[in-house]
């Protein structure tokens, strides 16, 4: 073959050297637009584990990497007058320019063939010059390549919200460090680590209103430079920050991140004179991974290993450049998506920087959700037992309250310790999530309800959650949902508190709602969503739009008569939790359901005061829920379940259920509930693992209301993790816990903590399970 790479960077020379020393008869060229050995930029970084592939992919490269590198262990966190010290992270940083010379010096040993001071603006007229069989587009973040084919490659680029400048030092690190400072217009911040010996990597980051409130957008390259020496003169002892940009004039070295993401990475097509050849993207052209985690040069180095074993594994090269594009981009998705999370954190310090300052540390090494609090652990088992005996001495208004715990006793793991809504205390931070169970006759709780929340009582869950419970007949969304409008009903629900109450220590909670445009419809393993073979009901909703379109019930809109008898149905189910006595109450205002379909604008389309606006959309929700809290009693919580984002566009965002929290927590409510979709057939949401945790972060921290995370939470360790960090007050568990009702004391049992209590029924098993656990860890560390 012959293969030329357009872009002498890490992807474009790695992937020439590894394809040529796989093949040596494949003549390969590597282009490149600056002058032989005359690269730009400061130290690069990354992981351990990312030279493990490098050494299995090119020992040679790798061996000549490591005699040049700069390696630690420790990350330094500076907040205010404190600093915190976090070891067993394990890093490596080289200069850029070094470890492209040294890329570039092992091509030319294999044969590989570099052109240097050569600008390609036409990728066709390359392949005919070199007869290319292959092209690899390996030409950076600003790919002329990926722009001229973006009809396939379809790329999707987001300019994020900070500031940027790449600079150097003198002032060597023997830490990755990260430095905070507050200015009177905002938050700055300093990334630095020592990549040669009396050289350092120094970047500094702000948002780019706060970067024009400093001016810094009018100043000089140089006086920007002296701006940022003055702001982390205490970190930099003198040192001078320096910038090889010169070329640039001002503020032109700021620069906003751009995350590219692309559909395809493959264009095929045919030259003029019939011949056809296939363009690959590769490195910065495919995909961008902010700077905060590193993962620039590893994600160009490991697409180049990927494609060089693409090709090994398939003779077809069609084949193995589809297998490259199919495996790859998955991988590189987790990579980007761990990035979104780092770099939206750095794009709000502001919010962290109320956290203490133990906490802030946390939250800043768990960021990207890829480190969890097992992970932490195992990096630096000391850092993580002070943590935790820090957070455990903390209230839920995060001051002290409990003494420390003694000399080598097994610090309370985040996720065990207890968290107070008005008087109401729960013994940890596990909720069983309302789950619907579709198994009422005429509304009432049964035999199976009472099984099911009480073996979840007993699991271990500090607050077991009543799945949505209907203020009406009309207001359900089947036949068979519970209700609290009669009688029967409340003593059923009064029969189960009790039993929570007596046979366990959980507390217990109830969520109201009304199904809106989303009722009568059949059970969800009989076709979710879909109406009613017969006996259906009608329907009400803010505008009179259909869930499913030509399938759904077409709801009559609300008129004032129709809205307050349903605050009515409200009241009166709220007395009759309070009559049945649980501990918690949550409005339903999520999921596409009545009052979820009054704050969306997908699916309210009223001209009245209850339309329009937020504010107005917002309106009647408010008016239910203040008119709850005035006959709920005062010493107990009333939460709110939202749909923090509706995954379409034109409807609710996550900036807009910071706006909706804000007024429930302005109305009285005490924990936001975040959940998210289910409002329009239409959605697209992101999904993964903890994927809507990011909206309680967002909520808790800006506005200063607890929240509660939901959805794609499994295992303790994700607990500890977004319970510690801040990012949430309370986890709701589903799934897992229908499949183990005692999810809580397994998973407890799974990270090692053996202090808690068991229901005394079941304290025989308890040590064993503990046993089992032990058991597998000891063969699991060999």
């Amino acid at each position: 073959m012959n293969i030329v790479c357009i872009g002498g960077g890490p992807a474009g020379l790695y992937a020439g050297l590894l394809l040529k020393k796989r093949n040596p008869r494949d003549r390969v060229v590597v282009i490149e637009r600056n002058r032989a050995f005359d690269t730009f930029g400061w130290g690069v970084v990354f992981s351990d584990a990312t030279l493990e592939n490098l050494k299995k992919a090119d020992a040679a490269t790798t061996e000549q990497i490591i005699h040049e590198f700069n390696h630690w262990d420790n990350i330094d966190i500076h907040i205010g007058q404190t600093t915190l010290r976090s070891g067993g992270h394990g890093f490596i940083g080289i200069g850029r320019k070094k470890m492209l010379n040294i890329l570039q010096q092992r091509c030319l040993d294999l044969g590989v063939e570099l052109v240097f001071e050569t600008v390609v603006e036409d990728d066709q007229a390359i392949a005919v010059q070199y007869d290319a069989d292959l092209i690899i587009a390996s030409d950076g973040i600003n790919s002329r390549i990926r722009t001229r084919y973006a009809d396939t490659f379809r790329p999707d680029i987001d300019t994020r919200r900070c500031r940027f400048v790449w600079l150097g030092t003198e002032k060597t690190f023997d830490a990755f460090t990260f430095a905070f400072v507050q200015t009177e217009h905002g938050w700055f911040q300093a990334h630095a680590y020592q990549y040669e010996k009396g050289m350092s990597t120094f970047i500094v980051e702000t948002r780019d209103e706060t970067w024009r409130a400093a001016g810094i957008d009018q100043m000089s390259q140089e006086d920007g430079i002296a701006y940022c020496e003055k702001l982390f003169a205490p970190w930099l002892d003198g040192k001078r920050l320096l910038s090889n940009a010169k070329h640039l004039r001002g503020s032109a070295i700021w620069a906003q991140f751009p995350r590219v993401i692309c559909e395809r990475w493959v264009h095929h097509q045919t030259l003029p004179d019939g011949k056809r050849v296939p363009v690959v993207l590769m490195g910065d052209a495919a995909h961008t991974a902010h700077f905060s985690i590193g993962s620039g040069t590893k994600l160009a180095l490991e697409d180049a290993i990927e494609l060089d074993q693409r090709f090994a594994a398939h003779s077809d090269p069609a084949d193995a450049l589809a297998q490259y594009e199919s495996q790859r981009s998955i991988e590189v998705l987790k990579i980007q998506n761990a990035a979104r999370n780092s770099t939206e954190w750095f794009e709000h310090v502001d919010r962290y920087s109320r956290l203490a300052p133990e906490q802030f540390a946390y939250s800043l090494l768990t960021r990207s959700q890829r480190i969890s609090h097992e992970n932490l652990r195992l990096r630096d088992p000391r850092w993580m037992a002070r943590f935790e005996n820090w957070f455990s001495r903390q209230d839920s208004n995060g001051e002290d309250s409990q003494p420390v715990a003694e000399e080598g006793a097994s610090p309370v793991p985040p996720m065990w310790t207890p968290f107070s809504l008005r008087s109401v205390r729960l013994k940890n931070r596990i909720v069983v999530s309302p789950m619907a169970m579709y198994s009422c006759v005429d509304g009432v709780p049964g035999a199976f309800h009472f099984q099911h929340l009480l073996a979840r009582a007993l699991g271990g869950a500090g607050l077991v959650m009543v799945e949505m419970t209907c203020v009406s007949p009309e207001a359900r969304i089947t036949p068979y949902c519970p209700g609290l409008w009669n009688d029967a009903q409340t003593q059923a629900w009064k029969n189960i508190v009790q039993a929570v109450h007596t046979q366990s220590d959980a507390k217990i909670g109830i969520q109201l709602g009304h199904a809106g445009r989303k009722g009568s419809t059949r059970a969800a393993w009989e076709g979710i969503d879909m109406p009613l073979e017969s006996g259906n009901w009608p329907l009400v909703s803010a505008s009179p739009l259909p869930y499913l379109p030509d399938i759904s019930q077409v709801p009559q809109a609300l008129d004032r008569a129709g809205m307050q008898g349903i605050t009515d149905a409200f009241v009166q189910a709220t007395r009759r939790a309070d009559e049945a006595g649980f501990d918690v109450l949550e409005l339903h205002c999520a999921h596409g359901y009545l009052l979820s379909c009054f704050i969306s604008p997908l699916t309210n389309e009223r001209q009245d005061d209850y339309g329009g606006t937020l504010e107005n959309r917002l309106r009647y929700p408010l008016e239910v829920f203040a008119a709850m809290r005035a006959v709920w009693p005062q010493e107990r919580p009333l939460n709110v379940r939202i749909s923090a984002s509706d995954w379409v566009d034109g409807g609710i965002t996550a900036d807009d259920a910071v706006l909706i929290a804000r007024a429930f927590k302005a109305a009285g409510a005490d924990l936001i509930d975040c959940s998210s979709g289910q409002v329009s057939p239409a959605q697209k949401p992101v999904y993964g693992r903890m994927y809507q945790t990011p909206f309680a972060d967002e909520i808790r921290n800006q506005e200063g209301i607890a929240t509660m995370a939901v959805g794609a939470i499994t295992q303790a360790d994700q607990v500890n993790s977004i319970i510690a960090s801040g990012r949430a007050d309370l986890c709701a568990v589903g799934r897992p816990h229908l499949a183990n009702p005692a999810w809580t004391l397994s998973e407890t049992a799974k990270i090692g903590y053996t202090h808690i209590n068991w229901p005394r029924q079941y304290s025989a098993g308890k040590r064993q399970i503990e046993t089992l656990f032990e058991r597998a860890q000891l063969m699991q560390n060999g």
